[in-house]
């Protein structure tokens, strides 16, 4: 079935939203290294992947804009996919940091000043809440914006683990949570991230989409009259809204071009009714001898 269309991104609320994180991230990295807390400092190392996420998308947003030309005859389509799959790795490889860093802390327990952490991490919540909302609707069918809102929301959800953490340091001198808590928070991240990592590296290495099945698509455009086989096909997304598809045809008759027209017009309108596959290329055949395989090896 089609897929709903994305609608246009705005950039205004993607900059206030970089200019409240670089504050907030300045903020804990100075308090934590005052205050001694790793999980801190793993937050202000989550927000400063924040920021550069931020202005990757924000980036990715302008360029995804831009017009075709002779050189770049797709635009900058992919810009955003290329923008959702760095900041995904970002946080992936950050977590594992973060990992290494909490297990150092474990075997090795200090005494931390919690009233820096508990002030700041209520600072971070507050600045990620409304950072959240400013692009929420944003992220609503667009990967690029869907990249930098989940960072935001794993932000603020790990800056609430921070906070109980340093209210359990301060009432009840539990050091130990705080290295514990930057455990659950790394876990957390490498979680949030997975999917949008594999699904950008998978429009990257030209995957078809996850959706459409080949098989079927050989099956149903075997139907129309006229076409004898289907063979050589590629399906693959510039974005992850734009599908392309290419394919070979085999003919029935050695007919004329003008007749070929409705035979085409057929298949155009099955794959975007179906699909939401608008981009088509077709070549057509009639005896020609090549390899006639659905997917050419």
């Amino acid at each position: 079935m089609g897929r709903e269309r994305h609608h246009e991104v705005e950039g205004k609320n993607l900059f206030l939203t970089i200019l409240l994180n670089a504050g907030i991230c300045l903020a804990e990295l100075i308090g934590g290294i005052i205050s001694g807390s790793i999980s801190l400092i793993s937050d202000a190392i989550h927000n400063f992947s924040d920021v550069l996420s931020l202005i990757i998308s924000y980036s990715a947003n302008k360029l995804a804009k831009r017009e075709a030309t002779g050189k770049q005859t797709f635009g900058f389509k992919r810009s955003e996919i290329l923008a959702a799959f760095l900041n995904s790795t970002t946080l992936i490889v950050l977590a594992f940091y973060i990992l290494y860093k909490a297990v150092e802390r474990l075997i090795s327990p200090v005494d931390v000043s919690s009233s820096w952490v508990i002030w700041l991490a209520l600072g971070s919540i507050a600045v990620n809440g409304l950072s959240v909302l400013f692009i929420k609707k944003d992220a609503e069918g667009n990967m690029n914006m869907k990249s930098a809102y989940l960072h935001l929301l794993g932000d603020m959800m790990t800056s609430v683990a921070v906070l109980i953490g340093g209210i359990l340091m301060k009432y009840f001198h539990v050091y130990w949570i705080d290295p514990v808590f930057s455990i659950l928070i790394a876990i957390y991240l490498i979680y949030l991230s997975w999917d949008i990592f594999m699904s950008s590296l998978k429009i990257m290495m030209q995957f078809a989409p996850e959706h459409i099945d080949i098989n079927e698509i050989n099956l149903n455009v075997s139907k129309i009259k006229g076409v004898g086989n289907i063979h050589h096909v590629h399906i693959w997304q510039i974005n992850e809204h734009d599908i392309m598809f290419e394919a070979h045809i085999d003919l029935q008759e050695n007919i004329k071009i003008s007749d070929f027209e409705g035979i085409l017009k057929s298949l155009k309108d099955h794959l975007r009714s179906e699909y939401d596959i608008h981009h088509i290329t077709i070549q057509p055949e009639f005896s020609v001898d090549d390899n006639k395989q659905l997917i050419k090896s």
